[in-house]
């Protein structure tokens, strides 16, 4: 077997690991990647896993095997090391980063977007409460730049304006900022109580009630809205994946909207298997539903 071979088979490997990453964590995410061509959903997928990768050392596995806090900060920095050099020299021993570096040399993403990936991570391990800024910093680092990886991702040998590109980027890093902010509002229970943290400025579990839900999610239809007006732009392709997710996360911020605000604080919201298929119908079909949570909102 020659060189090429070699790392051909290598590549392969490392994309086949990503791809069980998303399997084991995301069943919507998941479900989103397998509506894209394949080369495509391969790049979704190793984006995913390197970020999953970081969040279960901020959050996860580290600290069920033990491990410090100190510990968790140099596994972090390592991480992020270890990425960057692959993304410069296109190869790893770990094979997470390495589809990731494999990914982002074919698509263009650099440590523009991963520097301020790792800082949201690192603030997770010391930062128990956010200022707006703080915040604003937080969401852009933690989501935000995931939508700027993915469309780049979605953008390979697609060609547009800068004036499209301009729209798209507006809508994936809203689409991104959305997706976190209703991950943070339906795991107020576990944050609170679990993680000891609050990342709503001024949001605390004795005090959380009815106007600072309706508050948050009002926040999150502007950021769905603005991403929904940027999926005609897209591919054909990455666009039925976008609206199957923008679909699955309308829906759960609908859901969220009609439970009571103390119940947020006992119980985590999720969105049936059945009306998952439901959407990812009516994305194949170009009839998904950007708009439920408004509908919520006035019915």
């Amino acid at each position: 077997m020659g060189v090429r071979d070699s790392l051909a088979r290598y590549d392969a490997a490392a994309y086949r690991t990503s791809a069980e990453v998303i399997r084991s964590y995301s069943t919507s995410f998941g479900l989103a990647a397998r509506t894209l061509d394949r080369a495509t959903r391969a790049h979704i997928e190793a984006v995913y896993a390197l970020v999953r990768v970081a969040d279960e050392i901020v959050d996860g596995a580290a600290a069920g095997a033990g491990v410090p806090a100190a510990g968790v900060e140099r596994l972090l920095d390592d991480l992020e090391r270890e990425a960057e050099q692959a993304m410069a020299t296109g190869y790893s021993a770990n094979l997470v980063v390495h589809a990731f570096a494999v990914t982002a040399r074919s698509t263009g993403i650099g440590t523009d977007l991963t520097r301020p990936f790792f800082a949201s991570m690192r603030a997770d391990i010391t930062q128990r409460e956010h200022t707006p800024e703080s915040f604003d910093l937080y969401v852009y680092g933690s989501a935000e730049v995931v939508g700027l990886m993915c469309l780049k991702a979605f953008l390979v040998g697609r060609p547009v304006t800068p004036e499209q590109d301009a729209v798209l980027v507006d809508g994936a890093r809203h689409l991104g900022a959305a997706f976190q902010k209703i991950n943070f509002l339906r795991d107020l229970a576990e944050d609170f109580s679990t993680l000891g943290r609050s990342y709503f400025p001024g949001v605390r579990p004795g005090s959380f009630g009815e106007a600072d839900k309706i508050r948050l999610l009002d926040d999150i239809d502007e950021d769905l809205r603005i991403s929904a007006a940027a999926l005609p732009g897209l591919p054909a392709t990455p666009r039925r994946a976008v609206a199957l997710a923008q679909g699955l996360f309308t829906e759960l911020a609908a859901r969220l909207r009609r439970t009571p605000a103390s119940e947020l604080l006992r119980a985590r919201i999720r969105v049936p298997n059945p009306v998952k298929f439901r959407i990812l119908a009516q994305a194949f079909t170009g009839r998904a539903i950007p708009e439920a949570t408004a509908q919520e909102r006035t019915a």
